[in-house]
């Protein structure tokens, strides 16, 4: 399970270098997850425009990394893929997430309300 993580303008950024998050690889991304969501923010944006596929147990660890964050850290996504995008809309969870275009602007919004 390949994450990368960086602090970048007050939020982690967490991008996901795997073309899928699916049943193989749910149970590794949430462990990867913890780890690298270790470091203090208050924000965690993980970008999954390497992504082109979440299944069922891919959306389900991602609701599960959201829980282990909060109350007092709130996980943001950004760059969906279209096929991702769909999946997060198809359950509704478009309205529970903050989706972003990309990690540029997500990190952007960050700037406007921090100020």
């Amino acid at each position: 399970m390949n994450l990368f993580a960086e602090a970048l303008n007050g939020a982690l950024v967490v991008r996901v270098d795997e073309e899928r998050i699916d049943a193989a690889i749910a149970m590794r991304f949430k462990d990867r997850m913890r780890e690298v969501t270790a470091q203090p923010s208050t924000r965690v944006v993980l970008d999954m425009s390497q992504v082109d596929f979440l299944d069922s147990s891919g959306l389900g660890a991602v609701v599960a990394v959201m829980k282990s964050l909060a109350p007092t850290r709130r996980l943001e996504l950004s760059g969906l893929t279209p096929n991702v995008a769909k999946v997060f809309q198809l359950t509704r969870m478009d309205t529970v997430f903050r989706i972003h275009t990309d990690v540029e602007a997500a990190l952007q919004e960050g700037l406007r309300n921090a100020g």
